[in-house]
């Protein structure tokens, strides 16, 4: 059974009389598929997904990004990959099932495969937490990066989660500090990494495996430092104007592609990767086959700078640093520092001159 979401009830009334079309039994029996009718419900069905899916607004992205029927990580892991080798634990506390971890092959090339797993039903998604990872998640996934980091192995994470798991027993095991050092992992490592944003990109439980020196998202993902429901209820202390939130956060992959965030949009299938996963699993390969070539040659140092760079371009020109070509513009130039010393210097002359003028003054007096 398929799901729909509340703006697509035209798709689902024409792609219910689709499928009664493509059956030959009709009701009173046997009867003859209508060629002519079916092809023009199928064409009226393209237009109109044609029609929604080109003017999505921020909060509809997010309902296609959430769609219960979008491909998870698994999904591409199973089928993007070879000889996958699931590893678990963080052999500090235990194990995460929210993150999917493991080493494959791509294409013959050996890689660490790590993803953020929703699940598909009830069942599975509460064995997944949701998506939501726990500490012994992050140090798990640490563990495994500082492992390929070793052997010069690129990584590629799958993000698809509405953020880190905020429970109290997370707490105590030390969320926070687990996603910091997740990112800092992330940014040390010299080997190329490759972040794919296929559905919501929740918070630092995000960034914490999305520190890459490749960022790219699906067309209708959504990656942002807080769900729109968090920050409605935080700015206007009301849930219900998450339409609002959803707008203003830039969180769709146009707008971030637009503000340097990420490194390139992945388009999916007519109406979503949900209705086509054949295609956008070519799709998906063929961008992951060409940013992994973008690394052919270069060294570990130079993977690491590439990365370093990357972030600490993003924000200039935007009306955060005045000086947008340099890198070195958010610290002192030595010619600067060189101005201020001197400068400070010549006030203290004058300020220790007038001071000792005082004193001359009050005891001659």
């Amino acid at each position: 059974m398929k799901n729909y979401l509340n703006f697509e009830n035209e798709i689902k009334d024409l792609e219910i009389e689709l499928d009664k079309l493509k059956d030959p039994y009709d009701q009173e029996g046997l009867s003859e598929v209508n060629t002519k009718k079916m092809n023009k419900t199928q064409e009226d069905l393209d237009e109109k997904l044609q029609k929604i899916y080109a003017n999505l607004d921020p909060w509809q992205i997010t309902l296609v990004a959430r769609h219960e029927d979008r491909p998870k990580s698994k999904f591409f892991i199973d089928n993007l990959f070879e000889d996958f080798i699931l590893l678990e634990g963080d052999r500090h506390y235990g194990e995460d099932k929210s993150v999917i971890t493991g080493f494959a092959k791509f294409k013959g090339q050996s890689v660490l495969v790590i993803g953020q797993e929703k699940g598909d039903n009830l069942e599975t998604r509460i064995e997944r937490n949701f998506g939501m990872m726990r500490p012994e998640g992050y140090r798990k996934t640490i563990r495994l990066m500082k492992l390929a980091d070793k052997f010069m192995i690129p990584i590629i994470t799958f993000i698809d989660t509405p953020g880190a798991y905020p429970g109290v027993g997370a707490e105590e095991r030390g969320q926070a500090e687990a996603i910091a050092k997740s990112i800092e992992c992330c940014m040390k490592l010299k080997v190329p990494t490759i972040a794919i944003v296929i559905g919501e990109g929740g918070s630092g439980g995000a960034i914490a495996l999305a520190s890459s020196n490749k960022v790219l998202m699906l067309e209708n993902s959504i990656y942002s430092v807080i769900s729109p429901e968090g920050c409605a209820t935080i700015l206007w202390r009301n849930p219900k104007k998450m339409l609002d939130a959803a707008s203003a956060m830039k969180l769709s992959a146009k707008d971030l592609l637009e503000l340097n965030i990420i490194d390139e949009i992945i388009s999916e299938p007519l109406g979503g990767a949900h209705r086509d996963k054949d295609a956008i699993l070519t799709t998906l390969e063929n961008s992951i086959s060409k940013n992994l070539s973008f690394f052919k040659g270069m060294t570990g140092e130079d993977i690491f700078n590439h990365r370093k760079n990357k972030f600490l371009k993003i924000g200039r020109g935007k009306g955060f640093i005045t000086n947008p070509e340099s890198l070195s513009a958010t610290q002192l130039p030595a010619n600067k520092f060189q101005e201020v010393f001197v400068s400070k210097k010549n006030i203290l002359i004058a300020t220790v001159t007038i001071f000792i003028v005082a004193l001359l003054l009050i005891f001659t007096l």
